[in-house]
């Protein structure tokens, strides 16, 4: 009696130790942390979305009848497609032939690879600005001195309209074909040269060597940058807004932000009339995922990286130089010509040049206090958005032991790029505006949308080198007995480097100008550059308007010299 009465006893002594040991097994502890984790990072980037839908499903689907019966809703629609597919085409061509003359500059030239960098320097805001001055019908400096020519001496105005459908489509292709750029570059750089040197050495010629071989392994980066810069087209804000307003061209994004600035706020129709766009964008990202499979077959990493095995070529070199001269020196230069004027005329005297609108705008708190909000939100958003996207690489690099948590991570974390910031901006809005965190009028709620924007830029490029560096040196390490965060201190962080400081210098510059969640979210007391420009530029002070934008511009410039400084000077290329 005494044996069967311990035996249950010892039975459930030994089973309660043996429960606690399966629980606190490495790999039951990480499946925790990274469950924690995925909610944490679920519910700041997917719980906005919802409550957007809860919104515009309220009612009966109030939002959605009011949104998509309104007049002219047919245009809008059709505006948004066409600015999409065509900033597309244009972004995808220059993209890859800066990327092809980036590969092929004659020796000495070398410097001009950064030069397609640098219109992702210069904001949007600013940009979109300098192309207004440059090419408004009236006052625009480029038509002033067109209509000098005989031809279109008669004219009064143009013979250029900025302000039509086909400029704000050419002049967004022009903005994305740097982000185009930047992937197929990185694309060129991670290919292995002995690849292509084998297949010259089989007989292949150039031509041939490129359709076959390079193209096929450029084919991550072709499929990533054109969809980004699909999405980008599809969610594009600024150019719209600032050029598209007062001549009837409105897009889906433009819409979305009159309906939440006008009297009542109409939150349920915008959240509807966004859905087409959310919902194109995660189509997107799944037909990414689905293109691409399995990353790591796309990595040739060896002894040597990619060497253009073409001659160099002057004809690339110059393709560079106007690019820049187009993209960058011309909407400068309008900037500089107005911000030092006392107004905008499509007349330029050195004489009466003049530097009372910097004065202006420094002696005003409001700026300077929107230029220390952007430097200091900017930076706790780099500062969270790094290390969040160095552990979802990890997780997507070597998680195979969480395939359901790693693919939906990967898909949480995609997320952002398929859904146009205005969207988010709204999103964010509507859900800190009320419990359980209410964070409107705080830098919080602009800081948080700032990650989560970011989080995606900031993993892939990290996930990009990861893959490029493959699985020997991680494996050495552990051989070696070193555990996994000695091996990613020691091992992982100062191959990383460069690529790190790539990754802060993207999204500072990004954030530094961001403009469309930023006017959605901000308050009197949370303002930053890009929506004082805006607040400017709607008042018609443009010289003022010029003067910030070239203030952002300097700022921009100084954080990425300051990640050069940091990373090295392969931080451009890894940018």
């Amino acid at each position: 009696m005494t044996a069967l009465e311990t035996r249950p006893r010892s039975n459930s002594s030994t089973a309660e130790p043996s429960r606690l040991r399966i629980l606190f097994q490495p790999k039951n502890l990480n499946r925790a942390a990274l469950s924690v984790f995925l909610l944490i990072l679920g519910y700041l980037i997917i719980t906005p979305l919802i409550k957007l839908q809860r919104e515009a499903l309220s009612d009966g689907a109030a939002g959605y009848s009011q949104a998509f019966g309104a007049d002219g809703i047919g245009r809008t629609i059709g505006y948004t497609i066409g600015l999409s597919l065509g900033s597309l085409i244009i972004s995808l061509v220059l993209g890859t032939a800066l990327a092809w003359a980036a590969s092929r500059l004659p020796s000495g030239l070398g410097f001009l690879r950064i030069v397609p960098i640098l219109p992702i320097v210069v904001p949007a805001v600013a940009s979109v600005a300098g192309w207004a001055f440059l090419f408004s019908p009236r006052p625009g400096y480029l038509n002033a001195l067109l209509r000098k020519l005989p031809w279109w001496s008669d004219l009064t105005e143009g013979p250029v309209d900025v302000y039509t459908l086909p400029w704000i489509v050419f002049i967004t292709g022009i903005g994305l074909s740097s982000f185009v750029f930047l992937f197929v570059s990185a694309g060129f750089q991670n290919i292995n040269s002995e690849i292509l040197e084998a297949a010259q050495v089989s007989g292949s010629s150039q031509f041939k060597t490129f359709f076959k071989v390079t193209l096929p392994l450029l084919r991550p980066t072709l499929i990533y940058g054109g969809s980004v810069a699909f999405l980008l087209g599809l969610g594009q804000f600024t150019a719209p807004l600032l050029l598209g307003t007062n001549s009837g061209v409105t897009v889906i994004t433009t819409e979305m932000y009159f309906l939440t600035t006008q009297s009542p706020v109409q939150t349920a129709a915008a959240a509807a009339l966004g859905s087409p766009l959310m919902v194109i964008g995660l189509l997107l990202v799944l037909f990414q995922k689905l293109a691409l499979g399995n990353q790591k077959r796309f990595v040739t990493h060896g002894g040597k990286a990619f060497r253009s095995t073409g001659r160099p070529s002057w004809v690339g070199a110059g393709f560079i130089v106007l690019y820049f001269v187009v993209s960058t020196a011309l909407p400068i230069a309008a900037l500089t010509f107005v911000s030092l004027s006392r107004y905008w005329s499509g007349n330029i005297d050195l004489s009466k040049l003049t530097t009372a609108n910097f004065e202006a705008v420094m002696s005003d708190n409001v700026v300077p206090t929107a230029i220390q909000n952007s430097l200091i939100y900017s930076i706790v958003a780099v500062a969270i958005a790094l290390p969040v996207g160095f552990i979802v690489s990890q997780v997507l690099v070597r998680g195979q032991d969480f395939p359901i948590l790693r693919t939906i991570l990967d898909f949480v974390v995609a997320v952002p790029l398929g859904v146009p910031a205005v969207i988010f901006g709204i999103g964010f809005l509507f859900t800190y505006s009320e419990g359980p965190f209410v964070l409107y009028g705080t830098p919080w709620v602009l800081i948080l949308v700032y990650v989560a924007l970011m989080v995606p830029f900031a993993t892939r490029m990290q996930l990009s080198t990861m893959l490029a560096l493959g699985d020997q040196y991680i494996e050495a390490s552990r051989v070696s007995g070193a555990g996994r965060l000695r091996t990613n201190v020691l091992i992982m962080l100062p191959l990383m480097r460069s690529s790190l400081a790539g990754a802060a210098a993207l999204i500072f510059v990004l954030l530094t100008h961001e403009f469309s969640a930023s006017l959605l979210v901000r308050s009197s007391t949370t303002q930053v550059m890009g929506t004082v420009l805006f607040d400017f530029w709607n008042t018609g002070t443009y010289p003022l308007a010029a003067a910030v934008a070239l203030i952002m511009t300097g700022v921009t410039a100084v954080g990425v010299g300051l990640a050069v400084l940091l990373g090295g000077s392969e931080s451009l290329s890894k940018l």
